[in-house]
């Protein structure tokens, strides 16, 4: 059986309260779904996986992908997407190897998210217009979103055999669909 979308927001939330966390899962989903549709793999399943990454994070830091086969297991999650999420984390808290491509995907666009978030947040317009150029400019200056790990989005575009320019706009499109639900839309007014 398939988890659905209902589950896995349910089950987010049970252990996830902060806001910031949960646009960064939207966030991730939303790249996710986009990157899915690109590539003719499945949306739904993707999102879901891109969804619930971090489902560990806020109430198990220091056992982050660890604690997660244990919590997704409560909604009978299939090893598929139980691996995806551990592999995430990979060479930084777990040595779960990202094998598959959607693996991959979201091992390269999690931290991505975040550079992009906050450039959006600089930016009066937000993610309205904003472009694969404004984003590398922010990525070269290392004090700009300095927790954000360049070398893992780095290490995922060579992974995915993927040029870095690409996937910054897959990103951009995935999370610009859902701006407005993110905050990152400016306001008419």
């Amino acid at each position: 059986m398939a988890v659905t979308r209902e589950q896995a927001v349910e089950l987010f939330k049970k252990y996830n309260k902060s806001e910031s966390l949960y646009h960064h899962a939207l966030s991730v989903e939303a790249v996710m779904r986009e990157a899915a549709q690109k590539y003719g793999e499945d949306p739904d399943f993707w999102g879901i996986v891109g969804f619930l990454h971090d489902i560990d994070w806020e109430e198990f830091p220091s056992e982050h992908c660890h604690k997660a086969p244990e919590l997704l297991k409560e909604i009978d999650a299939p090893e598929e997407l139980i691996h995806a999420v551990c592999s995430h984390g990979y060479g930084l808290v777990t040595d779960v190897k990202p094998e598959k491509m959607m693996e991959k995907m979201l091992f390269t666009i999690d931290e991505l998210t975040g550079l992009i978030t906050a450039t959006a947040l600089m930016r009066p317009e937000k993610m309205k217009g904003i472009s694969v150029k404004s984003i590398k400019k922010k990525w070269k200056d290392k004090s700009f979103a300095a927790g954000v790990n360049r070398e893992v989005i780095t290490q995922g575009a060579e992974m995915l055999g993927m040029d870095i320019s690409d996937i910054i706009q897959l990103s951009i499109d995935g999370m610009t669909r859902i701006a407005p639900e993110l905050g990152l839309w400016p306001s008419e007014g």
